[in-house]
């Protein structure tokens, strides 16, 4: 190997390095927060001398995070299977099929993909007020998925115009149907832009404060953030290592989901799929 590239390696791998620590030391000390004792972070280190579970076990004796990480998940779960669902069918839809309005409603879906969610937080508020649906975790779900919608959308029809189309004609040559064509051509060939939607949308909720904190009113009805900042927000309480508890198991469910559907986040699925 010539030494430039000897440099150019011995440099990428440092900077991999750096990167790592800057990356993993934060998770270190959260999660060594969680073990150590006290209440407060002064005392706390990646390594705790006295591990103890104190701060686990009150999260489930002493609050009600139980509820909340309940309601987070049936929130993740809905947001996660109706993301899926529409981007799949909207992003088939703007891809295979010309119709009137077509390019007006992709120019749409772009334009409103620009404004965060937060900025129609007054709007969704007076319409959730108007149809009943204030602190409802269902309604929480519904907005989540439209707010991502016309993202999700645009990214699954940039995946599925590079998809063959001759998979279709085929199929359609064959007396297929439009639907026959997505469920049993199109929709296997994107599953590896439907996981990464599927991940996407799951952890979203998770860590989502601002639109639980205004749709979401009683105490039974709130989400893990909402109660993991009730017990930091109290000048005179402060249970920080509660709080690091609380949050080294809010990533366990997004760990697993990420084990799990990994391999299908695969590029190249349809590789080899052209008739010949």
């Amino acid at each position: 190997m010539p030494k430039a590239d000897r440099v150019a390696s011995a440099f990428l791998h440092l900077e991999l390095l750096v990167v790592a620590v800057i990356v993993i030391f934060p998770l270190m000390w959260i999660v060594g927060a969680s073990f150590s004792p006290g209440t407060g972070l002064a005392n706390a280190s990646p390594i705790p001398e006295d591990a103890t579970l104190d701060h686990y076990v009150s999260l489930f004796t002493e609050t009600d995070y139980g509820r909340w990480y309940l309601n987070s998940l049936y929130v993740a779960t809905l947001n996660m299977i109706g993301s899926v669902v529409l981007s799949a069918l909207c992003g088939y839809v703007f891809s295979r099929i010309r119709f009137k309005g077509r390019k007006a409603g992709l120019l749409g879906i772009l334009i409103l993909q620009m404004f965060p969610t937060f900025l129609t937080a007054i709007a969704v508020y007076m319409l959730f007020l108007n149809f009943g649906l204030l602190d409802s975790l269902t309604g929480l779900a519904l907005v989540s998925i439209a707010a991502a919608l016309p993202y999700n959308t645009w990214l699954m029809k940039g995946y599925t115009d590079n998809l063959p189309s001759s998979l279709d004609e085929a199929a359609a040559i064959d007396g297929a149907s439009r639907w026959t064509i997505f469920m049993k051509i199109v929709l296997p060939l994107m599953r590896p832009m439907l996981t990464f939607v599927a991940i996407t949308q799951f952890t979203m909720p998770w860590m989502d404060f601002i639109l639980p904190r205004l749709l979401l009113q009683s105490p039974e009805k709130q989400t893990v953030a909402l109660g993991l900042f009730a017990m930091i927000e109290d000048v005179y309480q402060n249970a920080f290592t509660t709080f690091a508890a609380g949050a080294v198991l809010l990533a366990v469910p997004i760990t697993i989901l990420y084990i799990v559907l990994q391999r299908y986040l695969v590029t190249g699925a349809s590789a080899g799929a052209e008739k010949g």
